[in-house]
């Protein structure tokens, strides 16, 4: 038997580690976390059309019943176009002939109504109207100065200008 090897088995110095390291878990989730506060405030883009602010001072202004049509709802749920009383049934056909005889890309809508107005007759309105053809719809805070609706003068709370002697 002398050509006959025994094996000899190395004993590890150290036994082996069977424990995570920590170090790597620890970067990644810190690293997840700012990600997650940071995404969100990244998310907050609101996409706004804001007006042109070029004023042209040589031009006359339009006859705003050329241009607009805007549709006033009173507090009782009544419907004006412009200056005319419309009944609610109404409202859509006359609506949809107004803008008929516009180009598309004039096909503008802008709402007032009272402030007593319920809030389900106001989103009729507006579905009323993109059924109609408008393509823009908006929103008026404020009735102009020289605002005259069925025949009256309208109280903006501004004074009116004093005719000359």
């Amino acid at each position: 038997m002398a050509g006959h090897k025994q094996r000899q088995w190395v004993k590890p110095q150290t036994p082996p580690n069977s424990e995570i390291n920590v170090t790597p878990l620890v970067d990644v989730v810190l690293v997840l976390i700012i990600f997650m506060v940071v995404t969100p405030l990244l998310e907050k883009d609101i996409l706004v059309r804001v007006p042109d602010t070029e004023v042209e001072e040589n031009q006359p202004p339009p006859d705003p019943n050329d241009q607009q049509l805007v549709v006033l709802l009173d507090k009782d749920g009544g419907y004006s176009i412009n200056t005319e009383k419309i009944s609610a049934a109404d409202y859509v056909t006359r609506l949809t002939r107004m803008l008929a005889a516009k180009k598309p890309d004039e096909k503008v809508v802008f709402f007032m109504a009272d402030d007593a107005t319920n809030y389900g007759r106001l989103i009729a309105a507006l579905d009323g109207a993109k059924a109609a053809g408008a393509k823009v719809l908006g929103m008026a805070t404020e009735l102009p100065s020289n605002a005259i609706i069925q025949g009256t003068q309208v109280d903006t709370g501004t004074p009116a200008p004093t005719p000359a002697p």
